[in-house]
């Protein structure tokens, strides 16, 4: 089926690198903190919502209840809905559940929004009364997930070597990819952070823990660190003789970001207001790679994203990639015959960070501004995500 986003109705807070500015707050408050203020700008009254999937990869207090939770506090008491959680990929993920309880009659009009705190992350310890003296198990949510996948046996940045190598990229490459988003990111910034305030507050007031008054005060992401080649080029691979440093990947982050979907093209014009564009989500789909090869995930997703909505990769306007490593758009390039420095305008995850939840629906509200300033046209978002699998999203902007 195809589903449809109003203009505009979509919002991002700035990402702040985590135990940054954002590290206080419990993300599930914080997130409906954010949507109810933004459904009031863009005047959807939650009643008339009738569906919502929450996005959240990392556990807070109140995670057991999260979306009854969430839609409580937004002022829509009256829905429950799905917890969703598809690590990197959470952000397609919560679209395509959005259209699958569309495609059932479920859904007419949908919030799905999602939020994550890398910072503070929980230590989880797992009872086993069989162990040795009753001896449980212990995890480190946040830093066990990036550094050890159960099935690969390996940490993330494994994955990266082994794309790496499997397309012949070298650590040079992966810097001038890094040194180019990091431009393309300055352009998001210009003219006093004009594309951004498209869908971003131009001044954020940071809450308190308890949402009661304001402490800070964010003029778009905190903790991005602009790139010297200089010290860039002195940097050592992270793992021993492979390619991929500190500064060819993204950083942790903490933020939240929704959309508003629709099952029809009226109640999206309703919603967006007269004379806005349309916009078609046309196609979304998944894939799964080798073990060991999350990076390259993406090629395959977007191959069937592609197939379903009957394009090829020439018709496609707008490239735009949830790329924790420089390796990801290097790669998916390759396999597409591709330009990397044609995908990615105004910057990406591996810039602004990844608060991993809500990182893609940044992406793909991005994607749908860069479209509307060109004009219109056919957009692509595609990421990976833990578990070499990833999801693809086309769209169309006219």
């Amino acid at each position: 089926m195809t589903a449809y986003v109003p203009y505009g109705a979509y919002w991002s807070t700035p990402f702040a690198r985590w135990q940054g500015a954002l590290a206080h707050l419990n993300s599930i408050e914080f997130a409906a903190h954010v949507a109810r203020d933004a459904l009031g700008r863009i005047g959807v009254a939650p009643e008339t919502l009738d569906f919502c999937a929450y996005g959240q990869t990392v556990i807070q207090p109140g995670s057991f209840y999260a979306t009854p939770w969430f839609t409580a506090m937004i002022g829509a008491e009256q829905l429950g809905g799905p917890l969703v959680n598809q690590a990197c990929a959470t952000g397609p993920r919560l679209l395509a559940t959005a259209m699958g309880e569309m495609a059932l009659g479920g859904a007419g009009t949908a919030l799905i929004a999602a939020g994550d705190r890398t910072s503070n992350g929980a230590h989880v310890y797992y009872p086993a009364p069989a162990g040795v003296g009753g001896t449980g198990q212990s995890e480190d949510w946040v830093l066990n997930s990036f550094n050890y996948d159960p099935w690969a046996k390996g940490p993330m940045v494994s994955t990266a070597e082994n794309v790496a190598a499997r397309y012949g990229i070298g650590t040079e490459e992966q810097h001038e990819v890094v040194l180019h988003r990091q431009g393309q990111y300055q352009d998001a910034l210009a003219n006093d952070r004009a594309f951004q305030k498209r869908y971003m507050a131009a001044s954020f007031e940071v809450p308190d823990a308890k949402f009661r008054r304001t402490v800070a005060v964010l003029e778009g992401d905190a903790g991005v660190q602009p790139s010297d080649p200089a010290k860039m080029a002195a940097l050592k691979p992270v793992v021993p003789g492979g390619t991929v440093t500190f500064a060819g990947q993204t950083h942790p982050a903490d933020g939240n970001a929704g959309m508003i979907v629709t099952s029809t093209a009226d109640r999206a014009a309703e919603i967006a207001g007269a004379g806005k564009p349309v916009i078609e989500i046309l196609a979304v789909a998944q894939a799964r790679e080798d073990k060991g090869f999350m990076p390259a995930a993406p090629i395959l997703a977007t191959k069937t994203a592609l197939e379903r909505a009957g394009l090829g990769i020439g018709e496609v306007t707008c490239f735009k990639s949830h790329n924790p490593f420089a390796v990801n758009d290097i790669a998916f390039a390759r396999a597409f015959e591709l330009d990397w420095r044609n995908f990615n305008n105004f910057g990406s995850s591996l810039i602004w960070g990844h608060p991993q939840g809500p990182t893609g629906l940044r992406g793909m509200i991005e994607l749908i501004e860069e479209l509307e300033i060109r004009g219109g046209g056919i957009g692509l978002f595609q990421g990976c995500a833990a578990g070499d699998s990833a999801m693809a999203v086309v769209l169309r902007v006219s």
